[in-house]
């Protein structure tokens, strides 16, 4: 299989370095239904975390994050690439980007153990438009 490159929404809240704050949340979303196709945390300093998420169906997602009480920055765009797993897959990515003049932001990926792999990659807003046609989408 060929990669699919597409483009996807997210949306992050920053919340505090503390156990069980990313549970707390991902435990509310899974009590209303809602799937993720990507997620990814990190540290942004001061004893906060960022949480990037991808819903799969974002208008349910907003509604049951407001429920939740959930502030959320977004949408955002990223892509969302997935295929099978081989050699130079996320090179031949990032050369598309790079034979363009355009930077990769940031990017988080993961083998799937069955051959397969995902990937979402960000790139700065301004040149997101310009990532797109690079990359095919």
């Amino acid at each position: 299989m060929a990669e699919t490159i597409r483009r996807a929404d997210y949306f992050y809240p920053i919340v505090d370095d503390r156990p069980g704050e990313g549970y707390r949340i991902l435990a509310g979303l899974q009590d209303r239904d809602i799937s993720l196709v990507a997620f990814t945390a990190f540290p942004i300093g001061d004893g906060r975390i960022q949480l990037d998420m991808v819903p799969s169906d974002t208008e349910k997602f907003r509604k049951a994050a407001s429920a939740l009480a959930i502030s959320l920055t977004g949408p955002r765009k990223a892509f969302l690439i997935q295929g099978d797993d081989k050699p130079g897959v996320l090179a031949n990515i990032h050369r598309k980007l790079a034979d363009n003049n355009l930077n990769a932001f940031a990017g988080n990926g993961v083998c799937d153990g069955r051959g397969g792999f995902g990937y979402i990659l960000w790139v700065r807003h301004d040149d997101f438009e310009g990532a797109a046609r690079a990359l095919g989408v």
